[in-house]
């Protein structure tokens, strides 16, 4: 079996962003759902909860990736979204934006 590559121009696009949600679950499910929404097509998904605070996930995207780290003693969490596909980036942009 052969695998076949879609040449793209090396171009990524990034949306950042702060929220002021740190409950890891909440922050998992809507995130989740908004790559979904996007058309994304997820590879992988990984977590990691610090000892004293704090929690930082990441999707594997066949698109690049998202990353979520919170920090819980100022009640936000940093988003970022990396991805060479325009069109499903302002997608997951006008979710987010809701």
């Amino acid at each position: 079996m052969t695998t076949a590559y879609k040449q793209i121009q090396a171009r990524i696009f990034n949306h950042k962003l702060w929220v002021d949600i740190t409950d890891p679950e909440q922050l998992k499910e809507n995130y989740k759902s908004y790559l979904q929404k996007s058309g994304f097509t997820i590879l992988q998904f990984n977590e990691h909860y610090f000892e004293q605070q704090g929690y930082t996930c990441f999707w594997l995207l066949a698109e690049s990736h998202l990353a979520i780290h919170t920090f819980p003693e100022s009640n936000t969490a940093y988003i970022e979204l990396s991805s060479c596909n325009e069109e499903k980036m302002e997608l997951f942009k006008t979710l987010t934006s809701l």
